[in-house]
């Protein structure tokens, strides 16, 4: 079973915890990220840019000129494709779904994946509790200095702080780090963990994991 360091708040080892083996010792598997980051970010895909049809086209409220007797061919509308500025016959609309099927068995999996892989390269740290009785962004900066001396708050070392529960004490304080996330354990998803260069998380946080990840039925035996 694996083990990892759990530091307090002056950045000191304080002991070790035991990980679930079936949650962070995962084997890596690129091609299969690589699958499933495409897909939800498919999946996030909106269409915006689109033609307009004849009916979304601006005028055309009155018959250009009248049936016959003018020489000219019948027209009804100056909206219709076959005039300039008219509307767009069987061109991109608004309605296009780039959407992709994942099963819920390999997103989690992945993200087991993608958080095995924060633990195997030390990118993972652990605090053994973490408390703000006030909104102070100094105070959490001197503790985030001190557990991850790489982080200088300017470069693009991005971090994702994930809370076991929801603390606007803490969530108040970190908002004006500069690359800095909180977000709930149970929110946890693979496209934040793959884009933060190290994953913060309390003692608690851990336990919450490995619960709740369990609680929903995470087994990937089957």
């Amino acid at each position: 079973m694996i083990k990892i360091s759990v530091y307090n708040k002056e950045g000191k080892i304080v002991g070790q915890e035991k990980l679930d083996p079936e949650i962070f010792e995962i084997e890596s598997k690129p091609d299969l990220i690589y699958q499933t980051t495409v897909s939800l970010m498919a999946n996030q895909r909106h269409a915006f840019a689109h033609a307009k049809a004849r009916s979304e086209v601006r005028g055309g409220g009155r018959k250009p000129w009248r049936q016959k007797g003018t020489g000219r061919a019948r027209a009804g509308t100056i909206r219709s494709p076959l005039w300039r500025g008219g509307g767009i016959t069987f061109g991109p609309d608004k309605n296009r779904n780039y959407s992709q099927k994942i099963n819920r068995k390999v997103k989690r999996k992945v993200l087991f994946m993608c958080l095995s892989d924060k633990v195997k390269e030390e990118k993972m740290y652990v605090l053994d509790k973490i408390e703000m009785p006030e909104i102070k962004t100094k105070k959490f900066m001197q503790i985030l200095l001190k557990l991850i001396p790489e982080y200088k708050g300017k470069k693009t070392k991005k971090i994702l702080f994930s809370l076991p529960e929801k603390d606007l004490n803490i969530i108040r304080s970190v908002r004006n780090i500069k690359d800095l996330k909180t977000m709930p354990i149970v929110n946890l998803n693979i496209l934040d963990c793959l884009k933060a260069d190290y994953l913060l998380i309390t003692l608690d946080g851990v336990k919450k994991i490995q619960e709740y990840f369990k609680s929903n039925g995470s087994s990937l035996n089957k």
